[in-house]
């Protein structure tokens, strides 16, 4: 068994713990947690298990390593702390672990990542012999492994797009909703992850890796950005009112310029409201989902939608990015100590987990 540390435990970590109870080569040996009031819990009540698991939290990061983990589930939020993030798990590699995290976007190439980022970690891994695997849903196997392998089964390719269109009122994390992307504030404030630049940080490795698999030569990348507000007040489940007039929903793309032309497509359409944009994309079902279509002959398309904890769409988002991650551990852990990505680490079947049932 492979002693398995998950190291955060919000929207991610939730699922992290689940993930690796129901591995059948992996062990849930400690839960490190920040907030002390989640200290002394058991993993199973902060994984939403149902039941103990006999592992309880603690806030002692250097106790834990000490013990010599052989993987870790780096669940913690990058969005607003990327240097603390790349502390961390260069401390987890120092340790000889290996880690997987959906936290840190610039590493989803990791060839394309910058040094400041790439050298860090690259001399982690020659001091303590540990890995790292960055992935997630979107960014992550929605504009990597899953397009990618539906582009084989076409005969020509005109255009590769990549969508996540979902309703954000289903999304428990109101600062990024609410200030990150900007739902519900003015119109004229400027949200950060919709500022220039941001995108292409965040999705830009993903538009490179996918030209690299694809053979294709990258003349530039490129956004595009819209945004419309709400037409009446609206009132969530998980975050109280968004104001009529303010920010209710969002278009970007982040385009990926070959021969002149967009031809590989990262698309985000965000509503807090399906009445907001009604003209834009929507899901199948209006909560959310991923798609992707590839342009070409012949044309396909498809829809991914995930639930979990309760139909929560968001939650189902959340799990997949963790069975991405969960699920190459063990292939890690058999590989050469190294900075993977997508391209170098295979999806594959949930060998020893059919009917394994979990509460």
């Amino acid at each position: 068994m492979i002693s398995t540390v998950v190291w955060g435990t919000g929207n991610v970590g939730r699922a992290a713990i689940r993930a690796v109870e129901a591995h059948p080569t992996l062990e849930l040996t400690a839960v490190l947690v920040h907030n002390p009031d989640k200290v002394g819990r058991d993993a199973g009540e902060l994984g939403g298990l149902g039941r103990p698991l006999g592992v309880v939290a603690n806030d002692d990061v250097d106790a834990v390593l000490a013990t010599g983990p052989r993987a870790v589930v780096y669940a913690a939020s990058g969005d607003i702390r990327p240097d603390e993030v790349l502390a961390d798990i260069s401390r987890a590699i120092r340790a000889g672990a290996v880690v997987v995290t959906p936290a840190l976007y610039a590493l989803y190439d990791q060839l394309g990542a910058p040094p400041e980022l790439r050298e860090p970690v690259l001399a982690a891994i020659a001091d303590g012999g540990g890995s790292l695997f960055v992935s997630g849903v979107d960014p992550g196997w929605g504009n990597d492994v899953l397009p990618l392998l539906i582009s084989g089964l076409g005969t020509s390719i005109d255009v590769i797009r990549c969508q996540e269109i979902f309703d954000y009122s289903t999304y428990e994390q109101e600062e990024s909703v609410r200030y990150l992307v900007g739902m519900g504030q003015p119109m004229e404030y400027e949200p950060l992850m919709l500022a220039p630049t941001v995108p292409t940080m965040v999705w830009g490795g993903q538009i490179r890796l996918m030209a690299r698999a694809l053979g294709a030569e990258l003349d530039d990348i490129r956004e595009t950005l819209d945004r419309r507000a709400l037409d009446a007040t609206v009132s969530t489940r998980t975050m109280g009112s968004f104001e009529a007039g303010t920010q209710g929903a969002v278009r970007f793309e982040v385009q990926g310029i070959v021969g002149g032309e967009p031809r590989i497509v990262i698309e985000h359409i965000t509503r807090i409201h399906p009445s907001c944009a009604p003209d834009w994309p929507t899901p199948p079902d209006g909560d959310g989902a991923h798609r992707v279509i590839i342009e070409g002959r012949p044309r396909i398309e498809v829809t991914v939608e995930a639930t979990d904890e309760g139909e929560n769409r968001s939650a189902g988002g959340n799990a997949t990015a963790v069975g991405r991650l969960v699920s190459a551990i063990d292939w890690l852990v058999n590989a050469e100590p190294g900075l993977y990505d997508a391209l170098d680490v295979p999806l594959r079947p949930a060998v020893g987990r059919l009917g394994r049932r979990q509460p």
